[in-house]
């Protein structure tokens, strides 16, 4: 078993232990928790089940990385946090405890200084939508995000200054060392590789799970990844209330069906890649 890091099974997207981590069984509060939760559900599950895990977490679906920003409250002392994501999950609009919205969440923690995004490719860089971002982050130098240019047209490109799969090693290169010295919280979803390295239930990004590999491995050369979790696996939907069944199919992707053997096989084989650079 790996030490200092656990698998948190709240929906079977991962077989119990997967790359031989240990297991916390919290299929009972999956439902509960998954999508978005109001605050009386998720602090007594942050008490019972998050705050005891140890500093590196993979749990199921991106539906739940809402959760990221519970984990973060563990984090004694400052800390950048640094997100892999096809979606830059800064939208400012209700519910408060959202997948869709986290960033947020993250950003008013007093420990979290800044955050910085990596990989997006959704609609949220779009008209009308990145009206619900959080500017007021944005403006301040405590949120950026650094999506894929080959996904938006030229205009919204430059607005965002959005890296390439030509130069985006080059940029990273250079963000790197601006945290040398600090701690560092590494959050990765599997819905920023792409469909032929993650089977999602988002759409899915451009890195492939080397990029990822070598940008934590990259940060790790010069910053203290004190600890992070990896999330992004598919797994069936599954809601306790039907306002999270009502909001989840309005905000998700047209829903698929995937082989569970298949996804599994190979969310697993980028798992493998990512995971070792994110334990160091």
């Amino acid at each position: 078993m790996t030490p200092g890091a656990v698998h948190l099974n709240l929906d079977d997207a991962w077989e119990p232990h997967p790359l031989g981590l240990p297991c916390v069984d919290a299929r009972t509060w999956g439902p509960k928790v998954r999508y978005f939760a109001p605050e009386r559900v998720l602090n007594p599950f942050y008490d019972d089940v998050l705050a005891p895990l140890p500093p590196f977490v993979l749990y199921g679906s991106g539906d739940f990385h809402h959760l990221a920003a519970c984990l973060l409250r563990r984090i004694q002392g400052p800390v950048t946090v640094v997100s892999f994501d096809n979606h830059p999950d800064w939208d400012i609009r209700p519910p408060r405890w959202t997948c869709g919205g986290w960033i947020n969440r993250a950003l008013e923690l007093p420990n979290v200084r800044r955050v910085s995004i990596w990989g997006c490719g959704n609609f949220e860089f779009d008209l009308p939508s990145r009206l619900f971002a959080n500017r007021r982050d944005r403006r301040s130098g405590r949120l950026d995000a650094h999506p894929w240019a080959e996904r938006y047209v030229a205009a919204t490109a430059r607005r965002f200054d959005a890296m390439t799969r030509e130069d985006w090693r080059s940029r990273f290169e250079h963000f790197a060392p601006a945290l040398t010295g600090q701690s560092v919280y590494v959050t990765v979803d599997l819905d920023c590789l792409t469909a032929d390295e993650a089977v999602t239930n988002w759409e899915n990004g451009l890195f492939t799970a080397d990029d990822v590999a070598w940008a934590i491995t990259t940060l790790r050369r010069h910053a203290d990844v004190r600890a992070g979790d990896l999330c992004g696996a598919y797994s069936p939907p599954r809601f306790e209330r039907w306002t999270q069944r009502l909001a989840s199919r309005w905000d998700h992707p047209l829903p698929e069906h995937p082989e569970a053997a298949t996804a599994r096989a190979r969310n697993l084989t980028s798992l493998g890649n990512i995971w070792p650079a994110l334990l160091g």
